[in-house]
């Protein structure tokens, strides 16, 4: 089982390495060609204003609605996570629009801010262990959304069919129990 990651922007190798603890095949994701080859996608953190730029640059929007039409697993984390999403707080424009939720970004403070704790995350048996850098933080979520983690009464983590976002950088821990997550995921899907 092939899963890619996005490779634009951020902690890309770290991704790899999670999704390798899990047994899969890491593949950074740099042409669209690619796309094929891989049964789940994730779209790391970084800024998701330049993400989407680069996105559109490297004629990546069509595509990655086109995978995820086909039922194949999509995992967004961080800036991520907004790219995702159907709707940003602010008025700004969204970038895929594919999952139902509204987020606000940068929600958590700037990058003084950041902080790490654990969390308990619904269908992980253990703490996962969350960094968050100038996060992003879910609003509000459609009725097919399963809000699967809360920090401080804030929703996190949330999983709508396919697709599974994160507020927080799980690659940035020695914990790949999110990123098993996912690949359970894809071979649910697959």
């Amino acid at each position: 089982m092939k899963i890619g990651v996005l490779a634009l922007q951020g902690a890309v190798a770290e991704h790899i390495r999670s999704i390798e603890r899990t047994g899969a095949e890491g593949v950074a994701v740099k042409h669209t060609h690619q796309l094929k080859d891989i049964q789940g996608l994730i779209i790391p953190g970084g800024e998701s204003t330049t993400i989407g730029k680069l996105m559109r640059r490297y004629e990546f929007m069509d595509p990655i609605r086109e995978f995820s039409a086909e039922g194949k697993p999509l995992f967004g984390t961080c800036a991520g996570l907004i790219v995702l999403a159907k709707e940003i707080d602010g008025g700004e424009e969204p970038h895929l629009g594919l999952m139902d939720i509204r987020v606000s970004r940068n929600a958590f403070g700037r990058q003084r801010e950041s902080f790490e704790t654990d969390l308990d995350v619904k269908g992980i048996d253990n703490p996962v262990r969350a960094v968050f850098i100038r996060a992003p933080l879910i609003t509000s979520v459609g009725d097919g959304v399963d809000v699967l983690s809360t920090y401080k009464d804030e929703m996190v983590t949330a999983r709508e069919g396919h697709m599974l976002v994160s507020s927080y950088h799980p690659e940035l821990t020695e914990d790949f129990s999110l990123h098993q997550y996912f690949a359970d995921m894809v071979r649910q899907y697959n």
